[in-house]
């Protein structure tokens, strides 16, 4: 998954999604945090297994077992409902992946276990659903913005490593762009295509790509 900083909030397009808004003059149902949650993962978990392109409302109230003005106390329609939930997955995800970031010491480490760990959460997202992502102009930008912030994250990283002395002298910017590039080529789709990894299994290539360009110690 990419992933983002911890203190960062998910991301979409256009004004923020609203749980409860719906068309104006319409009722509004209320939902308690739990129930709220308990949807959402359920929603989360339809979408990352299956894409979302030839969903419904009605297809999802039956599925979730629950009346569509429920799912309206969610999000106010469909697209937004999904972009709900690949926004939820993306958060989630981001607290995972920096915690398992922070129970690293050695800085190249910090940085390989980041993007295998973006990996091993973009490895909960099926083939279908990333290409529906892609294929939507609103949560193309939420998957956009998040990989913006995942090359800064590791951009950061990598200078903070130099300066430190704890990565061997190598042109910090240079691999940083680097880095970029190749995130770019993950998120077009252009190198998943030519090599047929998946987006995961490209991220888990990248980490050990960068600990070999950054680590002092030959690998």
């Amino acid at each position: 998954m990419i992933s983002y900083p911890k203190n960062s909030s998910p991301v979409g397009n256009g004004a923020p999604v609203r749980p409860g808004r719906r068309a104006a003059g319409a009722g509004r149902k209320r939902l308690d945090d739990d129930r709220r949650d308990e949807l959402l993962a359920k929603l989360q978990v339809i979408v990352l297994t299956e894409g979302f392109a030839g969903l419904t409302v009605d297809t999802l109230a039956t599925r979730l077992q629950c009346s569509k003005s429920t799912l309206y106390a969610l999000s106010s329609n469909r697209h937004h409902l999904v972009a709900t939930a690949l926004k939820r997955f993306f958060h989630d995800a981001a607290e995972q992946v920096e915690e398992e970031v922070a129970a690293v010491a050695d800085p190249a480490r910090q940085i390989a276990t980041y993007l295998a760990a973006v990996g091993n959460q973009m490895r909960r997202m099926s083939a279908a659903c990333y290409a529906d992502m892609l294929d939507n102009d609103t949560t193309r930008e939420i998957y956009t913005l998040n990989s913006l912030a995942a090359t800064s994250r590791v951009r950061g990283m990598i200078h903070a490593g130099v300066q430190s002395g704890d990565f061997r002298s190598v042109h910090a910017e240079f691999v940083s762009q680097a880095v970029g590039l190749l995130i770019d080529g993950i998120h077009s789709r252009e190198l998943l295509d030519s090599t047929g990894l998946s987006s995961g299994d490209a991220f888990i290539e990248l980490s050990d790509l960068v600990l070999g360009a950054v680590s002092k110690t030959p690998r």
